[in-house]
Formats: structure tokens, sequence, C-alpha cells
């Protein structure tokens, strides 16, 4: 679904990704970690547009993804839930879904996209009248969640979605992501600090360091990798 080849992005000269390949096959989980710095927000902002690379190619399904302007890559099925979550603290729970909802597919399947997003992520249909701005960071972040799935995205990126939660709180979201997973088929890859949940939730996984991929593999492959429990799983 989404392959990646010999990509190279960065904010300056000097590069913050470097070579990096990365293959996401259609239904699959696929984790990314690695140590802040690594670049991997930086490959999610290239894959969505944000960045363009300097060298590398990407593509979703058959389509040359460097040639689509970023504001169609979402109408591509390419959905984004970026780093600190970036709801739209004014509006309501139901309006920032709505927002979530632009794209051709997501307007066409919003009715069913609402049930299935408020039976995942039930808080949501509790808070649906309240502005975004006054939840918990929690629920900003399964309201972050909710607005991309109500995209009807063909792939799901969530980058580092337990980023200043509780623990129980980001237990949770691993456990709601694997349902969705389990019952919509969704392909999702995913930017994680917590290396040990990551890769259980996932089929395959990648580790970065310093913007190139040093290891990768299934999550049985990693997890009982002796350079991944020492660095990562403190084992």
């Amino acid at each position: 679904m989404l392959r990646i080849e010999g990509l190279s992005a960065g904010y300056s000269s000097k590069p913050v990704l470097n070579g990096v390949s990365i293959n996401v096959e259609a239904g699959q989980f696929v984790a990314i970690v690695g140590p802040n710095g690594a670049g991997k927000t930086t490959l999610f902002k290239t894959i969505s547009g944000i960045l363009r690379p300097s060298a590398g190619r990407i593509t979703f399904g058959d389509i040359d993804l460097l040639a689509v302007p970023p504001a169609r890559r979402p109408h591509l099925g390419i959905a984004h839930v970026p780093e600190g979550r970036q709801v739209f603290p004014s509006l309501t729970v139901m309006e920032n879904l709505e927002m979530g909802a632009m794209t051709e597919a997501g307007q066409r399947g919003w009715k069913q996209n609402i049930e299935r997003i408020f039976e995942w992520l039930p808080v949501l249909a509790e808070r649906r009248g309240q502005f975004a701005g006054t939840l918990s960071g929690g629920q900003q972040q399964m309201l972050a969640i909710g607005r991309g799935l109500a995209s009807s995205p063909k792939l799901l990126m969530l980058d580092e979605p337990s980023m200043g939660l509780a623990p129980s709180t980001a237990d949770f979201i691993f456990e709601q992501l694997i349902q969705i997973r389990r019952q919509s088929g969704l392909t999702i890859l995913l930017v994680e600090q917590r290396v040990a949940e990551a890769l259980e939730t996932a089929d395959h996984g990648y580790v970065l360091e310093a913007g190139r991929v040093v290891l990768e593999g299934n999550n049985e492959t990693l997890r009982a990798d002796d350079r991944v429990r020492k660095a990562y799983l403190g084992m």
C-alpha cells in the first residue's frame, strides 16, 4: 500500500532522514520506533506533504505521492493524527469530527463512521457538545484519532499517541487501536516511543536512529533482538 524508497528530507541543508526505505502492506499494523530526534515525525510530515523530500520516492498504491499536492493526499485515504493532538479547541467534539469528514469518502461514509467512532471511543459520544479545548489530554487524543477515522482512511498514521498521557490512558488507546484494526481491517502506521507496547501491538516494526532504518522485522524478531532489548526494553 505505502512504499517509501531512499527517502531523504529535513529542514535545512542537513537532512534529518537519510535514505529511509519502509514498506507498509494493506491491512498491516506497522510501528516505527526510536529515540527523540531519530526522524520519526519528519517522516510523517514528508508523507503528508508538509515537507518536501530532497531525494527518494513515496508511492501509495500505484500513485506517485510526491506528485500529489498535500491538500489532496487525505482524499486518497491518508489520515495523519499529528504529534500533540492539535484538535480545534474552540470547536465542539462533534464539530472536530465533522472537520475530519471533509474528504469525499468521509462525506459518503459519515453516518456509519460516526457510529463506529462513538462505539470505539464512547467518551466522544458522551462529550459531543463539549468544546475540545476543555477536554483532558487523553480525551483530546481520542478526539484526534476519531477525527482521523472520520475521513474514511485507508491508512491511519499516528504520531506519538501516548505522549503526555497517564499510563492507564495510553494503555486504553493502544487497546482501542487493536480493536479498530481488528474490526475494520484498517492499515495503521504508528510512530511511538513506548517501544514495548508498540512492538507488541504491531505486525512489523522499524527501528529508526539518526535518520536511518537500523533494524526491521516482525514484532517477535525485534523484541528478541539484543540491541532492541537493551536500548529500548530495559532488558
